[in-house]
């Protein structure tokens, strides 16, 4: 072994017996004593033994077995070699001494002729010398005289293997080829081929003949053509994009003529089915051969079946084609067979459509409508001009802009764009019917901000909010909501009441927050999937919150179908980027999504120069049904009292129940006066203020901002610090008058360097409302109020101060519907005297009349949750 005195066997490697024998040396090239040894053993015993040592070697190193597995490869198409001499050669075992090499030359058709075989022979030393040789009248092997320009005789040192060598060689085709055996020459190939049988030459038999120990030549163009693929091309000649058809959908049939692309021919459909007839896989179109494999036929006949069919292709077809630049899925998703691709040639009209879609910049603005209260900033404006185009063609958006930009406006405004179109169409006589009501769905805890900026901004609007246990059910609904311009109702009654819901073709159908619907197998995404509307549109700041298919599950939403069925997205988008962060895919699919998706960053350039530097707002919010209980108890129990009190205690029992009905509206657990409650009776859910602010944080977080967040409750200050880190896992400081200074300059400065990962500061509105910087944060809440708007302004100033960079965003929370909404709405309006106003207690209050104090404390029972 250590000699290498071994070689395969050809029996062995065929499945009979040992795959090793020994390969000795001459006899004279032995040591004397080695010599002896061999002639005194058992040859049986020695192939046996050798066979077994090479086997262990094999098992053994790792080495060995990557030789041997080579060496398999190598002998593929053994069974078809003539003697062991061959075999040896082609196992590399055994060196071939022959100074040339026998080719089987295919030629391509030239003139009268058809495909024809060749036989040349190559010089080892100079591959560029090659003879044509054929077989005389009297059968014997002499130099072509059809090849002009070759020597015209045989190197001598040729001629003694020369016939042998080239009756090997024949015997050998006709082993590989044996229907090509000349009927009139027996033993002979002939030369001479059908089309079909060129074409498996080339396809498979040149493979089969190499593995077999021969040698081919084929044509010069056939690795070319052999890679190229076939492209379906569609030019579309529809009027899809045009002034012409509006509200098409993505279903719309769309007519087109193909064309089949190879390379860069272009084969009509009169030249594929030719081909296709007459069974033909190469055709020659001038100078140039196209070649398609059965694979590519099969997809192509499909693809005209189902074509056939349908008369054409769907927009959303013709989308994903061209936008998404993927191939036409024809084949059954589990066969994963190659898909064909296509490419699309497409109209003017649709051309500069599709510009405009990719292009946000490009659309025409819409005027801003005449009913809107406010302003349009042109950054807003150019949202709803964005939602308006695409209802005009019946595409979902989603309107993604930051926390802060006015996605609530934009909404807002483009309902009255479209109610003032539709009443423009009905005044110049076109046959319009008047527009049904559309549908917005939001987390319960916005329902009244929705109501008192629908309020603000677009009084003109009827609207109908869906809530509470004496809503509209069965078939009361519809006529509850017949006269309504747009309906408000929540995600939790989406899936409770989906029969009345679904039993109106919604104009347009919203979704706030849409991330709510990222879980597709939830009961509630699947009946707001459900429900139908002639335009969707979805709002969320923050359109993936942890995982791709929440991507997919907001564009299924919107566009049906558009990003493919949720497992191939999974397989194809979804395992490529989060695996190996594939660079390519994220750039495809960034394409496939944004002229659906408009999103704007504050941090934008263009949108930086047109907010304020100080923007307020504020977030109106519901009672829970508990809150509400508990704050109209508190208020019967103040009135009832008023008039058995001395003006002292009068004094003393309002301030208290302020206090009280503050605390309520923060959350009912702060009525107990426990800081050591469980985690149960701090349940968020137990008040809608608690449940927005963490929503809120969370999207401020996905910005990678930072907010400030005043309580005027240390135990409410205390609970929102507990969630907030028990949710996001953040350390989060708290700030309120029992914290030494030490501890207080460490907090501050810990939060200004961004040394934690938490973004959000927790403060009591007197212990931190004054005197810090706080620049590190560009949002400010005010979790309750305080009635003297320097107290909040001082409080706001923390953040909005010399060191700032960024616009800061104030987000004050209202409880609708109680006092809090009522002193808003006074201070707003300044209707109190001024010193009032600017007073630093709420002292004044106690010097309301009692039907001034029931006015201002009692609630309003129907903006309470249920």
């Amino acid at each position: 072994m250590l000699g290498g005195w071994y070689a395969p066997q050809p029996s062995g490697w065929a499945g009979e017996g040992a795959r090793w024998q020994p390969w000795l040396p001459a006899s004279g090239e032995l040591e004397p004593a080695d010599a002896a040894a061999l002639a005194a053993a058992d040859p049986l015993v020695l192939q046996d033994w050798l066979n077994l040592a090479v086997e262990e070697a094999i098992a053994r190193d790792p080495a060995a077995a990557a030789a041997a597995g080579e060496l398999t490869g190598r002998l593929q198409g053994g069974e078809t070699m003539e003697d062991a001499e061959d075999w040896w050669v082609a196992a590399g075992w055994k060196r071939d001494d022959k100074p040339f090499r026998v080719l089987l030359q295919l030629l391509e058709p030239e003139a009268e002729q058809g495909w024809r075989l060749a036989v040349l022979m190559q010089d080892k030393t100079e591959p560029t010398t090659r003879y044509r040789v054929e077989r005389g009248p009297d059968d014997s092997w002499t130099l072509s005289t059809e090849e002009e320009g070759q020597p015209q005789t045989l190197p001598d040192s040729w001629q003694d293997q020369l016939a042998e060598t080239l009756e090997k060689e024949e015997r050998r085709w006709l082993r590989v080829f044996p229907d090509w055996e000349a009927a009139e020459r027996p033993g002979r190939l002939r030369l001479d081929l059908a089309e079909q049988e060129a074409w498996m030459f080339l396809e498979t038999g040149s493979l089969q003949l190499l593995q077999a120990g021969g040698a081919v030549l084929l044509p010069g163009w056939w690795e070319t053509v052999r890679s190229r693929k076939p492209r379906l091309k569609a030019k579309i000649k529809s009027s899809v994009g045009s002034s012409e058809q509006s509200m098409f959908g993505l279903d719309q049939i769309v007519q087109f003529d193909w064309k089949l692309a190879v390379g860069e021919l272009d084969l009509s459909e009169e030249d594929f089915m030719r081909m296709v007839s007459d069974n033909r896989r190469l055709l020659r179109m001038g100078n140039e051969w196209v070649h398609l494999d059965s694979g590519d036929l099969k997809r192509l006949q499909q693809w005209m079946k189902r074509s056939g069919k349908k008369q054409g292709m769907t927009f959303r077809e013709v989308l994903e084609l061209h936008l998404r630049g993927e191939s036409m899925e024809l084949a059954d998703e589990e066969e994963q067979e190659e898909r064909l691709h296509t490419e699309v040639e497409l109209s003017r009209h649709l051309e500069r459509w599709l510009e405009q879609l990719r292009t946000v910049s490009e659309l025409p603005l819409i005027d801003k409508p005449h009913a809107f209260q406010g302003e349009l900033r042109p950054y807003q404006l150019q949202g709803v001009s964005w939602l308006a185009f695409l209802r005009q063609f019946g595409l979902g958006g989603c309107l993604a802009d930051d926390m802060g930009l006015g996605k609530t406006i934009q909404f807002t405004a483009y309902l009255l764009h479209v109610q003032e179109m539709s009443q423009r169409a009905r005044a110049a006589g076109a046959e319009a019917s008047a527009l049904p009501p559309s549908l917005l769905i939001c987390p319960t805890s916005v329902i009244g901000n929705w109501e008192k900026e629908l309020q603000r901004f677009a009084p003109s609007l009827r609207v109908k909010i869906h809530y509470g246990p004496r809503r509209a059910k069965g078939e009361n609904f519809a006529e509850s909501v017949g006269d309504a311009d747009l309906v408000i109702t929540s995600y939790a009654l989406a899936p409770l009441d989906e029969e009345e819901l679904s039993g109106i073709t919604w104009h347009a159908l919203c979704l706030d927050e849409a991330q709510n619907i990222k879980n597709i197998y939830t009961k509630q995404s699947a009946a707001i999937r459900r429900l139908p509307a002639l335009h969707r549109i979805a709002m969320t700041g923050t359109p993936m919150e942890n995982r791709l298919t929440e991507l997919w599950s907001i564009h299924d939403f919107m566009n049906p179908g558009y990003l493919g069925q949720l497992a191939r997205f999974r397989r194809e988008v979804v395992q490529p980027i989060e695996r190996t962060r594939d660079a390519e895919m994220i750039q495809r699919l960034r394409q496939w999504v944004s002229p659906f998706m408009l999103r704007r960053l504050k941090k934008d350039p263009a949108i930086q120069l047109e907010l304020p530097e100080k923007h307020e707002g504020r977030t109106y919010i519901s009672l829970t049904v508990e809150q509400g209980t508990l704050y109209e108890n508190a208020v019967n129990e103040l009135l009832e009292k008023l008039n058995t009190l001395t003006p002292m205690q009068r004094r003393g029992l309002i301030l208290s129940t302020l206090t009280r009905l503050k605390q309520i509206c923060n959350h009912p657990a702060l009525l107990l006066k426990d800081n050591r409650l469980s985690a149960q009776h701090w349940d968020p859910l137990r008040s809608n203020k608690m449940t927005r602010l963490l929503e809120m944080v969370e999207e401020i977080a996905a910005e990678e901002e930072r907010c400030l967040i005043f309580t005027q409750f240390v135990g409410m200050g205390r609970m929102i610090q507990q969630q907030l880190e028990r949710q996001f896992g953040w350390q989060v400081p708290y700030l309120h008058g029992a914290v030494p200074k030490a501890d207080r300059d460490a907090m501050i400065e810990t939060f200004q360097s961004g040394q934690t990962a938490g973004g959000a500061f927790v403060l009591s509105l007197k212990a931190g409302g004054t005197g810090l910087n706080l620049t590190a944060a560009n949002h400010v809440f005010h979790f309750d109020r305080w009635w003297n708007p320097a107290v909040e302004n001082q409080a706001t100033d923390r953040a909005f101060r010399i060191g700032q960079s960024r616009t800061v965003q104030v987000h004050k929370f209202v409880t609708l519907g109680t006092l809090e909404e009522r002193i808003d709405e006074m201070i707003s309006r300044k209707q109190m005297l001024n010193d009032q106003v600017v007073s630093a207690s709420e002292s004044w209050i106690t010097e309301l009349s009692n039907d001034e104090l029931a006015s201002l404390f009692t609630l309003r029972k129907s903006l309470v949750d249920g």
